[in-house]
């Protein structure tokens, strides 16, 4: 919930500018999002444990990972990126300034963007159905669109949950605005835990019944962030007074949606790839195919490894700068400010996130994976320590985009940030046509963080000739170079104890040695920032103004 520093902090609305006391409530809004965001990382692990139990590394499981991913991909793109972007500084202003014609845009929003993607949804679903009828019979392929047509409902379901969400967040509520995952991630996990509690044979049957729960979570999100907003919002037919911000809004939509729509293509075109052996077969021009049907399988579940870290504090810096960053984009100190402090925040988290995850890769994927009829095997499990390894080395530069494009979207240039995404799209795709012969799934891990990487030093460039801001200030640049000490000197501690641990003679043995790993490395890299007197631990526990 909202926390008490959050509630005096914010005007009344939550619109319109703070005053001095934007830093500590940027501290405080992390904190709220990544408290609930926590939670919701920690079911997600436990729904994929769950579904690597039930189905391990089959076709089975890679065409419910696959459609489960299509949906969400709409969801980044029309809800809580393109649209939400373009959305929430419109509606940030309009809340400080005029309440009711806050309530018009949302609704007028809502409306349109339900009608848009239910259209989506059910051209998507024509077009699969005439493709099940019309490709030769392939049982997996099958199975994979039928998988596909019963998750599509979701999205457009999805996406005005994250409007919501986002407008949860402009009035304050930035723990409550993180919550939908919790519910989608308990519909999965108490549909699933009853199949292995009874000791019912995961077959196709399953995987459909754990589509509808996918299904009804959100409708049931959508309600729950409808009731959070009573009081808050006037919902209204007449959206009059509302239409030239809409008509701003849809222009900076327009460059974002192209942007993310790009990202989304490569998301896909990432899919594409893993899934290939199943909705193509197991070759390409007559050569074999470096990936086989459990691929994507390994590449969807270790992802979710990275975007942990990433999750729970990364995205929740990004999300809580985003509000506050819009309030002040008409003052150029406090804005350049906010953003150098989001960066550092983010960064400061992110550094001993990478190098943590990359030492202790092997555990991690041992403990959360193997073990039961259809845990992964031996051979699955360095296939996941491989992609893992790409991922952790992205999750730093992960984290710093989403603050940086989302300074270019407070300042209303969504052009920019969709300009350098085109760039690196093809930079990403490139790589993954190139190193999935040599890397197999790694290769499209390796990709990715490479990419992000050349995102996140040419966003960092452009802030100061597109905004007229410097992303990185004297005292910024000190402070990464700190922030990289400590994370090397922790990266020497966690790597002596790994390496001086007993090899792991099973789970226990995993199990064990990650938490040792974990809390030492926890433990080091906050006592290095004490000792250090690097001010973003003090940041991010200070609560006073």
């Amino acid at each position: 919930m909202t926390t008490t520093d959050e509630r005096a902090d914010a005007p009344p609305g939550g619109g319109g500018p703070r005053g001095p006391g934007t830093e500590p409530s940027l501290a405080a809004a992390v904190r709220a999002v990544s408290g609930v965001t926590l939670l919701s990382r920690i079911g997600g692990l436990a729904r994929d444990v769950i579904l690597a139990r039930l189905f391990g590394v089959t076709a089975l499981n890679s065409a419910f990972l696959a459609a489960f991913a299509i949906p969400n991909m709409f969801r980044r793109l029309f809800g809580e990126g393109a649209l939400a972007a373009a959305f929430l500084p419109e509606y940030t202003d309009a809340t400080g300034k005029n309440p009711r014609e806050a309530g018009e845009l949302a609704s007028l929003t809502i409306a349109a963007l339900g009608v848009v993607t239910s259209a989506i949804t059910v051209a998507a679903e024509v077009v699969l159905l005439v493709l099940l009828l019309t490709l030769p019979a392939d049982p997996a392929r099958a199975l994979s669109l039928k998988l596909i047509m019963v998750m599509l409902p979701f999205m457009p379901l999805i996406c005005a949950v994250a409007i919501l969400a986002a407008m949860l967040q402009v009035h304050g509520r930035f723990g409550p605005a993180a919550t939908g995952p919790l519910v989608l991630n308990g519909f999965i996990i108490a549909t699933g835990a009853f199949y292995l509690l009874t000791g019912r044979e995961a077959g196709e049957g399953v995987a459909y019944v754990l589509g509808a729960a996918t299904v009804l979570s959100g409708a049931t999100q959508g309600v729950w962030f409808a009731w959070l907003l009573r009081g808050k919002v006037r919902w209204t037919l007449a959206w009059g007074a509302a239409r030239e911000r809409a008509r701003r809004m849809l222009r900076r939509f327009g460059p974002v949606v192209i942007g993310l729509g790009t990202l989304q293509a490569a998301a896909l075109i990432d899919t594409l790839i893993a899934m290939w052996p199943i909705w193509v077969g197991p070759t390409v021009a007559g050569v074999a195919y470096p990936l086989d049907e459990g691929s994507n399988t390994v590449l969807t579940l270790t992802q979710r490894l990275y975007q942990f870290p990433l999750g729970v504090f990364g995205i929740a810096v990004a999300t809580a700068v985003f509000p506050m960053l819009a309030r002040t984009s008409g003052d150029g100190e406090r804005f350049a400010a906010t953003l150098r402090r989001g960066l550092r925040l983010s960064l400061f988290i992110g550094l001993p996130a990478s190098v943590g995850l990359a030492l202790v890769r092997a555990d991690a994927v041992a403990v959360l994976y193997s073990g039961g009829e259809r845990g992964f095997s031996a051979d699955d499990l360095m296939r996941a320590s491989a992609v893992l390894l790409g991922y952790a080395t992205g999750v730093w530069a992960f984290g710093l985009n989403h603050v940086l494009t989302r300074a270019f979207y407070a300042r209303g240039d969504t052009t920019t940030p969709m300009r350098v995404s085109l760039l690196c799209v093809g930079i990403n795709l490139a790589l993954n046509l190139a190193l999935i012969w040599p890397l197999a799934e790694a290769g499209l891990s390796w990709a990715t963080s490479i990419a992000a990487a050349v995102q996140c030093v040419v966003l960092g460039r452009l802030c100061r000739t597109r905004l007229g801001v410097a992303a990185l200030d004297a005292p910024t640049v000190m402070g990464g170079v700190r922030m990289i000490a400590a994370a090397l000197a922790m990266a020497a501690v966690v790597g002596m104890v790994v390496l001086l641990a007993p090899t792991p003679g099973g789970w226990l043995g995993h199990a064990v040695r990650l938490v040792i790993a974990a809390g030492v490395g926890a433990g080091a890299y906050a006592a290095l920032a004490r000792l250090g007197r690097l001010p973003e631990l003090q940041w991010l526990l200070a609560r006073g103004k």
